[in-house]
């Protein structure tokens, strides 16, 4: 099983388990990740939800292999796409969500804490958006999301350069809320997981609903935008020099480009 799902006093936990691929994320997954989601929103015993991923790694993002043999944005109907239900699901979820982050969050490793409500790291994580360098363009609303948090500046060194940054960085940067030793994270995300169970549930629903609602249809519209530039892009001949150098282990060159 590549994602674990379960409920425990009151917190529904996904958890990314692939650690022999370093947790990189199939189609199935994002599909059993948006099934999580919305089984935790529906759940009336469900007070918050928990993601996380393995000791030393969050999710290494897509799984360049299957990425490639089922891309987003392919068909008539590309919203429908796993990956696409997966970052709905994630936005639409009402009620809290907390990461843990220990290790590797690459691309959508990272987008997708853009879209949690508490976000834990560890004093080993390694976050990267490397959509640039891959001939691709940012997703989950990072082009609009990520200069807002960083500044114009930061967000260029992190989207366009692709610069890799720390646990202590993303606090730094208001990615994340704390970074802690990397045996205390996600038990330190349970625990803020499940002070929900002490509060009360429709103010909690309310209050979420009020803080993300500014934002909401920009947001959506963001990523339809992004979802149809990175489906042209994925079949751009730079991208293609990138993935066939990613599996020929070399290093890409964009020189005739």
């Amino acid at each position: 099983m590549t994602i674990k799902t379960g409920v425990h006093n009151g917190v529904a936990t996904i958890e990314i388990a692939r650690p022999e691929k370093k947790n990189a994320l199939t189609v199935a997954m994002y599909q059993a990740m948006s099934d999580a989601l919305q089984a935790a929103a529906a759940d009336g015993a469900v007070r918050a939800v928990l993601i996380t991923g393995q000791p030393g790694v969050f999710t290494s993002g897509n799984d360049i292999e299957d990425f490639m043999s089922r891309p987003p944005g392919q068909g008539s109907d590309s919203s429908e796409s796993p990956v696409f239900k997966f970052m709905r699901a994630l936005i639409e979820c009402d009620k809290p969500v907390v990461a843990a982050v220990t290790g590797a969050a690459i691309g959508i490793g990272t987008t997708m804490l853009l879209h949690c409500d508490f976000v834990y790291v560890s004093d080993e994580a390694r976050l990267a958006m490397p959509f640039v360098g891959l001939g691709l363009v940012p997703e989950f609303s990072s082009s609009l999301l990520v200069p807002q948090l960083m500044g114009q500046r930061r967000a260029a060194e992190k989207l366009l350069l692709g610069d890799p940054f720390t646990g202590e960085q993303a606090v730094e940067c208001g990615l994340a809320n704390a970074v802690l030793p990397a045996g205390e994270v996600v038990n330190h995300a349970r625990r803020v997981a499940e002070r929900f169970n002490a509060l009360p549930p429709g103010a909690v629903r309310e209050s979420k609903q009020l803080m993300t609602a500014p934002q909401r249809e920009l947001i959506l519209k963001t990523i339809r935008t992004e979802g149809e530039l990175f489906a042209r892009r994925l079949r751009s001949p730079e991208a293609m020099e990138a993935f066939q150098a990613f599996f020929q282990k070399r290093k890409p060159d964009f020189s005739k480009f």
